[in-house]
């Protein structure tokens, strides 16, 4: 689960909260005083350092008076895909700015391999979203994306003694839900 900046600095400014008060919320869960006051700040930039935790998440909507679903982005990665970046791109593409049972639908359909996989990283991520109580009707996927994944490197014995590289790509594909209303 991740934090949007720019809706929780919208909400603390509708709601009239201050910083300082959002820390203190935070500093019970665990923070220094100042690390909570930098982390609240870093967070309202879009930063996400150090990591926004749940309970975090769960005390500040409290203190805005929302709505967990209203200022968190509900994330799952799923890492190692044994496949390369670009076909798993191409299944990425296809689910971004869905909302998530049109997504699912289109995942159980396609025939490309890196589908199962997207799959698996959409439904964890609902998953998260529905613990924490969120409107599974209204996620719609905001983020997406594939990233490189380490390589194996294989060789392939040709003639007069030669060898050709093969590399046997990986990838991490990240899937991203948020609560539009």
């Amino acid at each position: 689960m991740k934090i949007r900046g720019e809706k929780l600095r919208k909400l603390a400014d509708q709601q009239g909260v201050s910083v300082e008060q959002l820390a203190q919320v935070v500093e019970r869960t665990g923070l220094p005083a100042t690390r909570a006051l930098s982390a609240i700040r870093n967070w309202m930039r879009g930063n996400d350092h150090p990591r926004c935790r749940a309970e975090d998440i769960q005390r500040i909507a409290g203190a805005l008076g929302c709505q967990v679903g209203d200022i968190a982005q509900f994330r799952s990665t799923f890492k190692h895909h044994k496949g390369s970046p670009r076909k798993a791109k191409l299944i990425v593409d296809l689910i971004r700015g869905k909302d998530v049972i049109t997504a699912e639908n289109m995942l159980t359909f396609t025939t490309k391999r890196a589908a199962v996989d997207v799959k698996k990283a959409l439904l964890a991520a609902r998953a998260e979203a529905e613990q924490q109580d969120a409107d599974v009707t209204a996620l719609v996927v905001s983020e997406s994306t594939v990233g490189h994944g380490p390589h194996a490197k294989r060789f392939q014995p040709k003639d007069r003694g030669r060898a050709h590289p093969i590399l046997k790509r990986s990838c991490h594909i990240t899937v991203g839900l948020e609560e539009r209303k």
